[in-house]
């Protein structure tokens, strides 16, 4: 018995150590609002929050720094959305892929890497 709990202190003093990762998040303020394309001649309009998860905390100030462009980039991929996509569930899973892809691209484009791990709606109001 003292032999087995001796091992498995042992292995524990040995065993590689995992470490966690070290996040961010950025959140765009204020909330993004803009029109969505619509069908029989009313305003449809998104109001949602979204979140960046950061891959590097000390990656922070360049998110932050390139963060007009990303806004921007997120609300023209918005401004063209039918609103049958802009409705369904599906729809915003598929906007919101597309969403990250492009913040990703804008943000390897201007530091020459994604930074990003993942973008998230966190609220989503459709009208």
């Amino acid at each position: 018995m003292k032999f087995l709990l001796f091992t498995l202190l042992l292995l524990c003093n040995f065993a590689p150590k995992t470490f966690a990762a070290d996040y961010a998040y950025y959140g765009f303020e204020p909330q993004i609002v803009t029109n969505y394309v619509a069908v029989k001649k009313k305003m449809g309009y998104v109001r949602l929050s979204v979140e960046l998860m950061i891959e590097d905390s000390a990656n922070y100030e360049a998110v932050e720094h390139n963060a007009p462009l990303l806004r921007d980039a997120i609300i023209s991929i918005i401004g063209q959305q039918p609103e049958a996509k802009i409705k369904s569930i599906n729809g915003r899973h598929e906007i919101q892929k597309l969403c990250e892809e492009k913040v990703k691209s804008l943000l390897t484009q201007e530091t020459g890497q994604p930074l990003i791990k993942k973008l998230l709606f966190t609220q989503w109001l459709d009208n």
